[in-house]
């Protein structure tokens, strides 16, 4: 949803969403099948790490049938829709929305032969996306 508010498209038809329905783990898969339908053109899955673990097998895949998805996975250790309701109608009472213990998600990537970077602090960004755009 982040993405929704802060980007700004210059193109139609080139956004795909659940449509805040909370359907956790649809992004990637539906990054998938743009990827797909338009060959030609940069699709990028945005995505909170607990999105990303719902489907995280779908590396297999985009490496089996090598399509061009690009991930930028937001790792802040919580399911972000569950945790946003918590906050706003449970009285901050939160329970089971955060990720204790999160894995490797470059390691992941690794492990599918999937090149990946963690980028943990601003100065770190420009050269992020410089590398998610090779």
């Amino acid at each position: 949803m982040w993405t929704a508010q802060y980007y700004l498209f210059d193109e139609p038809n080139r956004w795909l969403t659940s449509g805040g329905l909370g359907t956790m783990g649809f992004g990637f898969p539906a990054a998938i099948g743009a990827a797909i339908a338009k060959p030609s053109d940069l699709v990028i899955s945005i995505s909170g790490d607990g999105s990303f673990q719902m489907c995280m097998q779908e590396l297999a895949t985009i490496r089996q049938y090598n399509i061009p998805v690009k991930i930028v996975l937001l790792n802040n250790n919580f399911l972000g829709m569950v945790r946003q309701w918590q906050e706003l109608f449970f009285n901050e009472r939160f329970a089971e929305s955060e990720y204790q213990f999160n894995p490797d998600f470059v390691k992941i990537m690794e492990a599918y032969n999937i090149p990946g970077r963690r980028i943990e602090k601003p100065n770190q960004i420009d050269e992020g996306i410089e590398f998610l755009l090779i």
